[in-house]
């Protein structure tokens, strides 16, 4: 009688592992779900970040942009990121459109900000130059960061922030939709 459990237990056991692992193994179909695919497209490996041009009135930003968005494909993505437009598989390039400032707090006595907010929104697109192909086709990318000056923080941290979100964001667009 003592036997019998860890038997059934041992066949359970084994019932379990022939039936999961193979489901564990494969993933879920391309309906929806798990997949074994890659993030990124591995038809591409080089990229060329053209510099963004600036249509708000917010000034070096977009300098603040293209830098964050070339660190940042090099960083998270297998992309390798190059000088050269004739030596590129693909081109990201874009603008950013519109800045806006508000005031998130103030001092009640006085009336002056304690807390700032900066917003910036873009417009990217991504050509793949061996097809001809846009990847990214005019999408508009939006991102914020807050700062103070009562903790020694001015415009150009916020914008700086907010560029390095947006080209976080910009990132992410260029993932393999699932």
């Amino acid at each position: 009688m003592n036997h019998s459990i860890p038997r059934k237990l041992k066949s359970i056991c084994l019932l379990v592992s022939l039936i999961g692992l193979p489901v564990a193994l494969t993933g879920c179909d391309d309906s929806g779900g798990y997949s074994t695919k890659p993030l990124f497209s591995d038809e591409i490996s080089t990229v060329f970040v053209k510099m963004f041009d600036n249509r708000s009135f917010e000034r070096g930003v977009e300098y603040e942009l293209t830098d964050a968005l070339a660190k940042r494909i090099e960083a998270e993505t297998p992309y390798k990121v190059v000088s050269s437009i004739d030596r590129a598989d693909s081109v990201i390039s874009g603008y950013i459109g519109r800045t806006d400032r508000s005031i998130l707090s103030a001092e009640r006595q006085t009336g002056r900000s304690m807390e700032k907010e900066i917003a910036l929104t873009a417009t990217v697109n991504w050509k793949n130059l061996k097809t001809g192909e846009f990847l990214l086709e005019e999408k508009q990318v939006a991102a914020s960061a807050t700062w103070s000056e009562w903790q020694n923080q001015g415009i150009a941290y916020g914008s700086s922030l907010a560029a390095n979100k947006l080209a976080e964001r910009i990132v992410e667009l260029m993932e393999t939709p699932w």
